[in-house]
């Protein structure tokens, strides 16, 4: 600690005093202080099948009654069909179902394609067991629909829910029987079985109609 010292001498005395002062060090320093951030949250990736069907989405919204349409045929133009298709579903007073007779089957599944169940999120895994555990004499198998862009994250509805896809060996009999059992399950929103839709089947054969 330094220190300064200083001599008064008293003219009508013969003694000296020594006066001594101390300086207290003084810390001149501003404390540190940490930086304040603000921690922002990264925006969601987007898949290239997300931002297309955004565009269809949107491209969708300028389509008024009594358009012509003229439609592409590449990957984006497959959404805006798919999109049309749920608008004009819920208008449409009538089904028509169109295919050849390779289509016709004596059961649902069993040909290797996937029969989707919509499902909410929350014990999401619960609910897929349960329903391979519900077809388990078909030899079903269910697996959670992920985003085909390899990052392994599941495929998100535009409800915010899950798809659970069903593999079954041996086709399902019973449809109606079916679309029941599966919509009794909590937690199921919808399945893909398309029970009681179609007005009329138009199905073509080598010889006939």
């Amino acid at each position: 600690m330094a220190s300064l010292s200083l001599q008064l001498s008293s003219l009508h005395h013969t003694s000296t005093t020594l006066l001594i002062l101390r300086t207290v060090p003084l810390n001149l320093h501003t404390p540190t202080q940490k930086p304040f951030s603000i921690g922002s949250q990264s925006p969601p990736v987007l898949s290239q099948d997300d931002l297309k069907k955004l565009a269809a989405d949107k491209a969708v919204e300028s389509v008024k009654s009594g358009m012509i349409l003229g439609l592409g045929t590449g990957s984006t133009a497959a959404f805006v069909v798919d999109k049309l298709g749920q608008l004009l579903s819920t208008a449409s007073s009538s089904f028509v179902v169109v295919a050849d007779d390779s289509k016709l089957v004596s059961g649902l599944g069993g040909s290797g394609l996937a029969m989707p169940v919509e499902i909410v999120q929350f014990c999401w895994k619960y609910n897929l067991v349960r329903l391979e555990g519900l077809f388990k004499e078909l030899g079903c198998e269910a697996k959670l629909m992920l985003v085909r862009d390899g990052s392994e994250k599941p495929h998100v509805t535009d409800n915010g829910n899950y798809i659970v896809d069903l593999y079954f060996k041996n086709p399902i009999k019973d449809g109606f029987g079916a679309g029941k059992e599966i919509s009794a399950l909590e937690g199921v929103v919808e399945h893909g079985l398309f029970l009681g839709m179609a007005t009329s089947v138009i199905i073509a054969g080598k010889w006939r109609l």
